[in-house]
C-alpha cells in the first residue's frame, strides 16, 4: 500500500507577526481604506498593500521590486491572509500613488490613532529634518508634491538630489507620531510654522511643548508660536551668542544640575559628565522698528564633557595648524613658495581648514636675498578667551519659570537626542539607501510607508520595555548575556530567526522557536506562540 505524506511547509515568519499585530491595532488598513476606498472587484484594499510594504520594511527590507516572490518565502498569506502572487509592482506602485494625495490625512489620523490607543504622552515632542538622497534626474516633477532638489545632504552626497523629511518624536518612549515630507532644497528653519500648526491636531486637545534643534530659532518662528500659545525649547544659534558673553561666566556660581547623561549611567561617578546652569533672558527684535521686541528666557549650560571635547578640539587644530606652519616657514622661498603671495595664499588654506583665524598672528617678510619669510605665532590672550567659553551654550524657552526651573528645562531638552536616534533606525534596521523612483508622488508616498515602519518599531521597542517593568533591562540579546535594555534593532534582529509550520486539518500552525530569547520576547509582546492569534479568524 502507498501512502503519501504530505509536505512539510515552513515559511519565514520573523517580526510579521508583532507588525501586523500593531498595524491592527493602530488601524493602518482601515484609515488607509477610509480615505483611498477601491473598487468592490478588487483583490486587495490600497490598506493591505500598504501594511505589507510596512511589514516588508521591518521584516526583510529591500527595494520595491518583485515584492511578490519574496513575500511567497515570508508567511505573509497565513499573517495577512493575503496571496503573494497579487503583490506584483503595479499593485504596489498603485498604492503608492492612491495614498500619495491622502497622505496628511493618514498620517494625522495613524498619529492620533497611536496615541490613544498606546496612551503615549505627547506634552513634550521633540522635531527635527533629515534628507534622504535619490538617483536620478526627476526632471519633471507632480505638482502638488514635494520636489526633488539639491540642498545640502546629512550624507554630503552633493552630487545627488534629495528630498527631505521633517519628524516629530514623543518625549515618551521616542515615538514618531507625525512626519512629513519637504522640497529637496527648503529650509529648515520655514518649516518650523507649519510643523507645529500640523502637529496640534493629532496632540489636541493637549497643550505641547516643542523641542527642536537651533533652526527653530528665528524671529518668525517665535512670533508664530507665541501667537499659537506653543511653548518651546531650542538651543540659540551660536551666532547669536558672542564667546565673551560665555568667558565672562563664573562657573562656580552656576549650580550643578542632578542628571546624568545615558552615555555616563555607566561610568564611576568622577567621570560622569556635569552640567551646571545659570538664567537670564534674550531679547530678539524683527527686521522692521514695528515689529513687538520678543524676549525669551535664555538658560546659559556648561557642560564638563563639551568642554573636555572642545579643548582636545582645539588642541588638536592648533598641532595640525602648528606642524602646517612650521613646514610652510622652512619651504618659504623654495620654488613652491617663491612669492609672498604664494605664502599668503597657503597660510589662506591653512587658516581656513584649521579653523585658526581669530588667533594667528602671521607675518610675512623678506630676507637680503628678497625671498619671502614667515613669522608665526598664536595669541595667547585670545585663546585663554576662547579657552574660557569652553563647554558653554544656551537654550531659549517659554516655558513658564514656575513649571521648570532652569535645571528642568535642560533636563526636557535632554530628549532632543532622540530624533537623532530615530533617524539613525530610520536609515539602519529599516535600511533607507539611497532611492530610485520614477517621480515625487511616489517617493513622498514611500517615505510615508518608511515612516510608519519606523512608528510600529519604537512601538515594539516600547512595549517590549514596559513589560519588563523595573529597569528595564533583559538578558540572552548578547552572547554574554549581560543584561542590557532591548532596542528596536535587537528585538527584530532576534525575532528574524522565526519561522512557521503550516497546519494541517488536525494540526494548528505553529511556530518554530529555536532560541529562548525569542520566546521571551514573544510572551512580552503578547503574542502566543502555541495559538498564533491572527490565524484565528
Amino acid at each position: 500500500m502507498n501512502v503519501e505524506i504530505a509536505p512539510v511547509v515552513e515559511r519565514r515568519l520573523g517580526a510579521l507577526p508583532a507588525s501586523a499585530e500593531f498595524l491592527r491595532r493602530l488601524d493602518v488598513a482601515g484609515i488607509i481604506d477610509e480615505l483611498c476606498p477601491v473598487r468592490e472587484v478588487a483583490h486587495l484594499t490600497h490598506g493591505q498593500v500598504i501594511e505589507v510594504l510596512v511589514a516588508n520594511r521591518l521584516s526583510a527590507p529591500a527595494p520595491l521590486v518583485r515584492v511578490g516572490d519574496r513575500a511567497c518565502e515570508w508567511a505573509v498569506e497565513e499573517v495577512f491572509g493575503i496571496e503573494a502572487d497579487l503583490l506584483n509592482d503595479d499593485r504596489i506602485a498603485r498604492a503608492l500613488d492612491a495614498i500619495a494625495p491622502q497622505l496628511d490625512g493618514i498620517v494625522g489620523s495613524v498619529g492620533a490613532s497611536a496615541i490613544a490607543e498606546f496612551g503615549i504622552d505627547v506634552s513634550r515632542l521633540h522635531w527635527d529634518m533629515t534628507s534622504i538622497s535619490l538617483h536620478g534626474a526627476y526632471e519633471d516633477p507632480e505638482d502638488g508634491f514635494p520636489q526633488a532638489k539639491y540642498g545640502h545632504p546629512k550624507d554630503r552626497r552633493t552630487d545627488l538630489k534629495q528630498i527631505q523629511a521633517g519628524i516629530a518624536i514623543s518625549g515618551d518612549g521616542g515615538i514618531p507620531v507625525f512626519h512629513r515630507a519637504y522640497d529637496g532644497g527648503a529650509g529648515e528653519v520655514a518649516q518650523v510654522v507649519g510643523a507645529m500648526t500640523s502637529l496640534r491636531k493629532p496632540a489636541a486637545p493637549r497643550d505641547f511643548l516643542m523641542v527642536g534643534d537651533s533652526k527653530l530659532v528665528s524671529y518668525p518662528n517665535l512670533l508664530a508660536l507665541a501667537e499659537a500659545q506653543v511653548r518651546f525649547i531650542a538651543p540659540a544659534p551660536a551666532a547669536k551668542i558672542p564667546d565673551d558673553l560665555y568667558a565672562g561666566l563664573d562657573i562656580e556660581a552656576a549650580p550643578l544640575v542632578d542628571y546624568t547623561a545615558e552615555r555616563d549611567a555607566k561610568k564611576p561617578h568622577e567621570q560622569r559628565g556635569r552640567y551646571r546652569v545659570l538664567e537670564d533672558t534674550q531679547t530678539l527684535a524683527g527686521p522692521r522698528k514695528s515689529d513687538p521686541q520678543i524676549t525669551v528666557r535664555r538658560i546659559l549650560v556648561h557642560s564638563t564633557a563639551n568642554a573636555t571635547a572642545q579643548q582636545a578640539a582645539r588642541a588638536r587644530r592648533l598641532q595640525q595648524a602648528g606642524e602646517e606652519l612650521d613646514k610652510l616657514q622652512r619651504s618659504c622661498g623654495s620654488r613652491y613658495y617663491s612669492t609672498a603671495e604664494k605664502v599668503a595664499a597657503r597660510i589662506g588654506v591653512i587658516v581656513k581648514k584649521r579653523r585658526i583665524a581669530s588667533c594667528l598672528v602671521a607675518v610675512i617678510g623678506a630676507d637680503i636675498a628678497g625671498r619671502p619669510t614667515l613669522t608665526w605665532h598664536f595669541d595667547q590672550d585670545i585663546l585663554a578667551r576662547e579657552a574660557a567659553a569652553d563647554g558653554w551654550y544656551a537654550l531659549l524657552s517659554t516655558l513658564d519659570p514656575t513649571e521648570a526651573d532652569a535645571a528642568e528645562v535642560l533636563v526636557r531638552h535632554k530628549g532632543q537626542p532622540m530624533v537623532e536616534r530615530r533617524y539613525s533606525d530610520f536609515k539602519g534596521p529599516l535600511a533607507v539607501a539611497p532611492v530610485f523612483l520614477q517621480h515625487n508622488r511616489r517617493i513622498c508616498a514611500l517615505i510615508t510607508v518608511i515612516c510608519l515602519a519606523l512608528l510600529v518599531f519604537c512601538l515594539i521597542e516600547r512595549q517590549v520595555r514596559q513589560a519588563l517593568g523595573g529597569n528595564q533591562t533583559m538578558r540572552g540579546l548578547y552572547p554574554d548575556n549581560r543584561a542590557v535594555r532591548p532596542t528596536g534593532r535587537m528585538i527584530l534582529y532576534h525575532l528574524a530567526g522565526l519561522r512557521i509550520r503550516a497546519g494541517t486539518t488536525s494540526d494548528p500552525p505553529t511556530i518554530l522557536i529555536t532560541r529562548g530569547v525569542q520566546a521571551h520576547l514573544l510572551e512580552l509582546l503578547g503574542i502566543d506562540e502555541t495559538r498564533p492569534r491572527w490565524l484565528e479568524t
